[in-house]
């Protein structure tokens, strides 16, 4: 099963994810790809870190998600990984121009295959006004990408607004 969880920020999709997980009855890993850059980014860490269960397992993998999930990867278990949106920031920031492209494409290419089941969270970034800057417009267009493909893989699509999820995709939970 792979759950893809998209929103705004503060929309409630880390909670709606992170409460799924737990309502799975199974264990958990939870796959963080944020990297605290500054005073602020460490915050709103420890803030996530301080809602998650003790007893669940972390992974911290800002770019290698693919190969990560395939090593942490069972039967009878649950991966968490939050977000895919910090995840694009970071590959899109390496000096590969590549590099991004290659790692979407692994991701895709495991995702069918993994034994867990998997639950995505990431950032609906299409809905705001077109960025200025170069590099921001390449985001929303590689993050809208990504999303179009996985919402493909995904057996549920839910998208949170205000706290509220509504299912785009599969049957709720």
């Amino acid at each position: 099963m792979i759950q893809l969880i998209l929103g705004g920020a503060r929309s409630g999709k880390s909670r709606l994810a992170e409460q799924n997980a737990k309502d799975s009855g199974r264990p958990v890993v939870y796959v963080a790809t944020a990297q605290a850059y500054d005073d602020e980014m460490q915050e709103r860490i420890k803030h996530h870190q301080a809602d998650r269960p003790e007893h669940w397992g972390l992974v911290e993998e800002p770019e290698y998600l693919a190969d990560r999930l395939l090593k942490i990867d069972q039967i009878n278990q649950v991966i968490l990984v939050d977000c895919l949106t910090l995840w694009m920031s970071n590959l899109l920031l390496n000096e590969d121009a590549e590099f991004q492209v290659q790692q979407c494409q692994k991701l895709l290419g495991i995702l069918p295959k993994l034994k867990s089941e998997i639950i995505l969270v990431s950032n609906e970034t299409g809905l705001g006004v077109v960025p200025m800057g170069q590099l921001s417009r390449k985001f929303v267009d590689e993050s809208g990408r990504l999303h179009q493909q996985l919402g493909q893989l995904a057996d549920q699509v839910v998208f949170c607004v205000a706290g509220f999820p509504m299912v785009l995709k599969g049957v709720k939970q």
